[in-house]
């Protein structure tokens, strides 16, 4: 299956980002592409690098006609899609990505589960933790799961939607030049080894306020080997990802099977 990888540079107005996202959806799909996957808070500039702003102007509903225009692009060029969008539900707001089928429906939603609070990541300030924990969901492409940004850099997420029968995990995030981008690709890497699940990890890219987005977004198969990788321009990424054979080569490998789970806390 081919997947796309909306490498962004966000604009200040979200206009111009959400006209930029449907036109990735139409040119992914053109390309071929099953599935195109965006990065963190894609339709705003990166507002949580500074502390208790009002952003109460990018919040939206999933009733916003950004949010419907989205699900309508996907309706329009038959193609599954991942946007990561600040949305608003029950009077909280959540770093929330949604995963919308090839008729336009959203077929589901995972929210941020653990949130950042450090220099230029004032996250706590704007998002509300996940009250669900980690899905995934069953599509007719294969079953994807989605590990929102901070949350991969704790081995349980990724490892419980692989026990949860993950094939393909999406991985929205906003990664920086300031930061080791190189240990970030063997971070997914890795995990996609150690559980036998293929990983796209989707950026941003960019100069925005006092933060400069690096891209290099990366898709590592089930055996940890790199598939794609961009490098620091905005991009749409291509790679062949096989869900199917993810699931037989985990059953193969005692690494989930052979789990002490009595001894861990």
């Amino acid at each position: 299956m081919k997947i796309a990888l909306a490498q962004m540079i966000m604009d200040q107005k979200m206009e111009s980002n959400y006209q930029k996202s449907v036109g990735f959806i139409r040119e992914a799909a053109e390309k071929g592409a099953s599935l195109v996957i965006f990065p963190e808070i894609q339709l705003t500039y990166f507002f949580p690098q500074y502390a208790d702003m009002d952003v109460s102007d990018y919040v939206m509903t999933l009733e916003h006609p950004y949010v419907k225009g989205i699900c309508e692009a996907c309706q329009r060029y038959g193609v599954f899609a991942s946007p990561n969008i600040y949305i608003e539900e029950n009077g909280n707001r959540y770093d929330m990505s949604l995963l919308i089928d090839d008729n336009g429906d959203i077929i589901g939603n995972q929210k941020m589960v653990h949130i950042a609070q450090c220099e230029k990541f004032f996250e706590q300030s704007y998002y509300t933790p996940s009250e669900e924990g980690f899905s995934v969901f069953n599509t007719k492409l294969g079953r994807i799961g989605i590990v929102v940004c901070f949350d991969r850099h704790y081995p349980e997420s990724i490892r419980t939607e692989a026990l949860k029968g993950a094939e393909l995990i999406l991985v929205p995030t906003a990664n920086t030049t300031t930061e080791p981008a190189r240990l970030f690709q063997w971070e997914i890497r890795i995990q996609a080894f150690q559980n036998s699940v293929n990983i796209a990890m989707c950026n941003r890219v960019g100069k925005e306020g006092e933060m400069e987005f690096s891209g290099e977004s990366v898709v590592s198969d089930y055996n940890g080997d790199v598939a794609a990788v961009a490098g620091r321009k905005e991009e749409l990424l291509f790679a062949e990802v096989d869900l199917q054979n993810a699931l037989s080569v985990r059953q193969r490998k005692p690494y989930t099977s052979l789990r002490r789970t009595d001894l861990y806390e």
